[in-house]
């Protein structure tokens, strides 16, 4: 396909995209610093956003709007701080209970690693790992520079967003997707997330690409082919990836929902009950982190490491010291109910009727905590970080008639009706045995 060069009228590069032509790196650089400079408007953003979401980019526009986005920002570097070790990073798609950030870091850290997470808020369904860390008290999740900084060279790791010069055309856009039904764009997703790491400095970076009912690509195929253009997008942009394709056609963990799922990280750190599927993909992730970064010879090797860190309490020090350098309370690991708030109603969904469950439309489980304020509709809404669910059913489980589908935490009883009817709408029950797939399901080095 011919690419196509035009004066920079940001209309004029929007009925390109909206025709079908593939866009000149000089067009999507334009349009991109537009966005800082004030001369593209929110809604043509939003209109650039459903183009590309109809129309596609060619793996060359990927590229391009990768480093325009990257380049409209500060471009961090950690050189100058001489760290002993890689700088690595991991992220997500987006998913429900979905705690895998909160605990990968720490571990990493504590295997070696130093892990400068730049995070993003809620999109959609899925929860946001801000929103999370946002629920405990202090936390500053955008710091000054020199302060994320000290907290990587110190702690080992730092879970931030987005600060006002990181990325600053990404911000805006990652926004106008979340409330334009564009969220599951391939060519924008891999902007987004790559143009944050890129700008973070990294040396390795692995991603974790969901698929099933309660990710942006529900099948297979579509998933396979966003980790593809991932680690495609990253390689030739000089960044070693790593892609792995993981399930979410049922809830990572048993709570979603953002102190509730504070509370299943520190358990998981602090030595408590873990649940398995959460374990397992978490430990994939961070052990390739590891082989990347060089800290080990081999998978086997890094999951070994990352189980000691665990068993000896490291993972949990370097969790608690971050959040401590970053506002928060110094206690919140041996203290956390003194800490992360509490819904004031705690409610059973009852199963309907007796069954196994087969199936979970993860999607709207999650859309049921928007539905209690725990999630957005609009970028500017409120999260109430103290609603949720916890004790959610995974695929497999046999219930009695009665027997709850999960607990729901909200403010109000409408709400929470609201809520629980969407829960048991999204389980289905019946007869016989659910199919569950493996943990890691692809592959992919780009």
């Amino acid at each position: 396909m011919k690419k196509r060069h035009t004066a920079f009228i940001p209309q004029e590069i929007i009925r390109a995209k909206r025709d079908g032509a593939a866009l000149g790196d000089g067009d999507i650089a334009a349009f991109v610093a537009g966005i800082g400079a004030g001369t593209v408007t929110e809604a043509q953003v939003a209109a650039f956003c459903m183009a590309t979401f109809f129309r596609g980019m060619t793996m060359g526009e990927r590229v391009a709007l990768t480093r325009a986005m990257t380049a409209s920002g500060r471009i961090l570097s950690w050189r100058d701080l001489d760290l002993p070790g890689p700088v690595l990073d991991k992220h997500s798609t987006g998913g429900v209970g979905d705690t895998v950030s909160l605990m990968l870091a720490p571990m990493v850290a504590a295997a070696g690693g130093f892990v400068p997470m730049i995070s993003g808020r809620g999109l959609g369904h899925t929860g946001g790992t801000l929103d999370k860390l946002e629920s405990i008290p202090g936390y500053d999740a955008t710091p000054a520079h020199d302060r994320f900084r000290r907290t990587v060279r110190e702690v080992g790791c730092a879970i931030i967003g987005q600060t006002a010069d990181l990325a600053p055309a990404d911000k805006v856009i990652y926004g106008v997707r979340d409330v334009t039904a564009t969220v599951e764009s391939m060519p924008l997703i891999t902007a987004s997330i790559l143009s944050k790491k890129l700008a973070a400095g990294l040396d390795g970076l692995v991603m974790d690409v969901k698929t099933g009912s309660g990710a942006f690509m529900p099948d297979f195929a579509g998933s396979r082919e966003l980790a593809d253009s991932i680690a495609s997008v990253a390689r030739g942009a000089g960044l070693p990836t790593i892609a792995l394709v993981t399930p979410m056609d049922q809830p990572l963990g048993p709570a979603a929902g953002n102190a509730l799922e504070v509370r299943i990280a520190i358990e998981h750190l602090a030595g408590g009950h873990r649940v398995s599927r959460l374990h397992g993909v978490t430990l994939a992730l961070a052990a390739e982190l590891l082989v990347l970064g060089k800290l080990a010879p081999d998978l086997d090797t890094a999951l070994g490491k990352l189980e000691r860190v665990l068993a000896n309490g490291r993972a949990a020090e370097i969790f608690q010291r971050m959040v401590a350098s970053l506002g928060g309370p110094h206690d919140l690991i041996e203290h956390p109910d003194k800490h992360l708030p509490r819904a004031p109603l705690v409610r059973p969904i009852p199963a309907p009727a007796a069954g196994t469950v087969l199936s979970i439309d993860t999607r709207r489980i999650g859309l049921a905590v928007v539905a209690l304020g725990g999630g957005r509709t609009r970028s500017a809404d409120p999260v109430d970080h103290a609603v949720g669910l916890t004790g959610l059913v995974a695929l497999g489980d046999s219930l009695a008639p009665g027997e709850p589908l999960a607990l729901i935490h909200g403010r109000d009883e409408e709400t929470m009706a609201a809520a629980a009817a969407m829960i048991t709408g999204a389980v289905t029950l019946g007869e016989g045995g659910a199919a569950v797939g493996a943990l890691v399901q692809a592959r992919i080095t780009g």
